[in-house]
């Protein structure tokens, strides 16, 4: 980012590749050699914000950092892009104060570089900018700083900076400042040096963490419902972040479908098992949300209540008014009641619509569920359960067994343990590759099937369905991620390993062919109903198969840097 949209002048066409020789003829080893010992080591994630030429994200791609690249000017990211030609680096255009398109994207970040940036932000745009970038940092994550001092100028898009205007900044968002160091001007510039600061945060920084363990532990109950209600939210985050959006710097909205049908999908198995949901004897029988509609869906398996799914007749109606009957009970009780901690001020703020007569048919996919309305969420808190639900859903799960057990023994009962873990699993379907599977026989008969790792025409005892984001990192069968492979490759060498940047770029045009032939042609709706749910995409572009595939890197990143899962590689 070499300037805001507007100020670009410079570094468009001839003049930015001008530029560019420029950049591209300064050594990284030498100007980043100060903050090379508080880095984190490979692969954790790493966002230059204003890439310029991609200099500076093709040197951490290099060490084997996944990195993501963003800057506003088009030839800055035409320039990157072919002189950095590699799969480990995201390019795309984006700038502060706002970072709209990072930001959505949901990753959160070891390390943030601003080379040579700041002083294009406005100081009236600092704090608002700082904040984002907080925002999207990872606990113990880094903020690096090079600093202009000198020879600014406010016509061409520059203002002044100091390592002490961005130190204050840090404090007052909780985040410390390293040793710095200064440095001569690397072009030779007279009247111009540079300040170098690099802070680190803590923890979170946000207070999600605190106000999360408020609810989950402090907070007064006189039913699940406000655990339920968070947890339903935390699933959402986990596995359908791609319905968010982003309204404001502060806040994500969701479809308040989304959090009713998996606040279905959590009660189900609570209800069918007979276990208390609040204290007295109808803390089983009595509950706002068991009516009709719940009771027309009652022979389908929890984990069809799911984004992708198609229903029809007696299902369809029943799901609706079963969803109708969910978004009353979480508006009156658990979002009306869910308060910051000594306030009446509502943690979420939900806005219903009104929802017309059933349907005969029913595709669960983003536009059905936010006729229901939307739930505004803090983004702070959304960042939080994205970021952090392996550790945030077991203390709610903990919390809501011991309030099961304490009124089933006030009551005289004494539940069994293992029923009740049972119970509270979220219902992810077993593996399930029958539709993939006999797509890829039909595809075999028609002499058009290839391993998507190899590229080698497959025969009929080969074929396998490889799940390409590992099950055992993250269970998921939308169709997007059921690929067709050799046996021997998925079984004795891909396994449950993560395919590499290389890898999955080296196979795209083999994996979007499949998706097309496979998928598009035969179950269109399902397949980008899955993916806009699960595969952070381009909201307001229409999807195509190309752009699932950038959504399919996206995830392949968070998973490497939040999960560390191994790579693999065809050798």
């Amino acid at each position: 980012m070499k300037g805001p949209p507007g100020q670009l002048t410079r570094y468009e066409n001839a003049t930015g590749r001008a530029l560019a020789e420029r950049y591209e003829s300064i050594d990284p080893d030498e100007i980043h050699g100060w903050f090379a010992d508080h880095l984190p080591p490979p692969p954790a994630a790493v966002l230059d914000v204003g890439a310029g030429s991609g200099r500076d994200a093709s040197w951490f791609a290099a060490k084997g950092y996944e990195v993501v690249a963003v800057d506003p000017s088009a030839t800055m990211l035409a320039e990157a892009r072919r002189r950095h030609p590699t799969p480990r680096v995201t390019w795309f255009r984006d700038c502060l104060p706002s970072l709209g398109r990072t930001v959505e994207r949901g990753l959160s970040y070891d390390v943030i570089l601003l080379n040579a940036v700041w002083m294009h932000v406005h100081p009236d745009e600092r704090q608002r900018a700082f904040r984002k970038l907080v925002g999207i940092l990872k606990p113990g994550g880094l903020i690096i700083f090079a600093l202009r001092v000198g020879g600014d100028d406010a016509d061409d898009g520059m203002f002044p900076s100091s390592a002490a205007e961005v130190e204050s900044l840090a404090r007052r968002h909780g985040a410390m400042a390293l040793p710095g160091s200064t440095s001569p001007d690397s072009l030779g510039r007279p009247g111009i040096h540079w300040e170098q600061v690099a802070l680190q945060l803590p923890d979170d920084g946000t207070g999600a963490l605190p106000l999360l363990r408020h609810i989950i532990l402090n907070d007064r109950k006189s039913s699940t419902y406000k655990l339920g209600l968070l947890r339903a939210v935390a699933r959402a985050a986990d596995s359908a972040p791609g319905m968010a959006r982003h309204p404001d710097d502060d806040s994500v909205t969701v479809p308040l479908g989304l959090v009713a049908l998996n606040w279905l999908r959590l009660y189900k198995s609570l209800v069918e098992a007979g276990l208390p949901q609040r204290p007295g004897k109808d803390g089983v029988t009595n509950l706002g949300f068991v009516k009709k509609g719940w009771r027309a869906i009652g022979d389908l398996p929890a984990f069809d209540l799911r984004v992708g799914q198609y229903f029809s007749g007696a299902h369809a109606r029943g799901l609706h008014q079963a969803l109708r009957d969910a978004v009353g009970t979480l508006v009156t009780m658990p979002i009306h009641y869910m308060t910051l901690p000594g306030s009446d001020e509502q943690v979420f703020e939900a806005h219903t619509s009104r929802v017309g007569t059933a349907p005969g048919s029913v595709l669960v996919d983003r536009e059905y569920l936010a006729q229901f309305g939307d739930l505004r969420i803090p983004l702070h808190l959304w960042n939080s359960l994205m970021r952090h639900d392996a550790w945030i859903e077991p203390a709610l799960i903990s919390e809501w067994m011991k309030l099961m057990t304490d009124w089933a023994t006030t009551r005289g009962n004494e539940l069994d343990h293992r029923r009740v873990e049972a119970a509270m699993q979220w219902s992810d379907p077993d593996r399930d590759v029958g539709f993939a599977r006999r797509v890829s026989q039909e595809l075999f008969e028609e002499g058009s099937l290839h391993c998507v790792w190899t590229g080698r025409k497959l025969d009929r005892k080969q074929i396998n369905i490889d799940h390409c984001m590992p099950w055992a990192a993250w269970p998921c069968d939308a169709l997007w991620n059921l690929l067709p492979t050799d046996r021997r490759v998925n079984q004795h060498q891909k396994r449950a390993r993560l395919p590499s940047a290389d890898a999955l770029d080296d196979a795209r045009d083999r994996i979007c062919t499949w998706w097309q032939k496979g998928y598009v042609q035969r179950a269109s709706d399902r397949f980008f109903a899955e993916a806009r749910s699960s595969l952070m995409l381009d909201p307001s572009g229409v999807a195509d198969a190309d752009k699932v595939f950038e959504g399919l890197q996206g995830r392949r990143q968070m998973l490497r840097t939040e999960h560390r899962i191994e790579e693999w590689a065809p050798p």
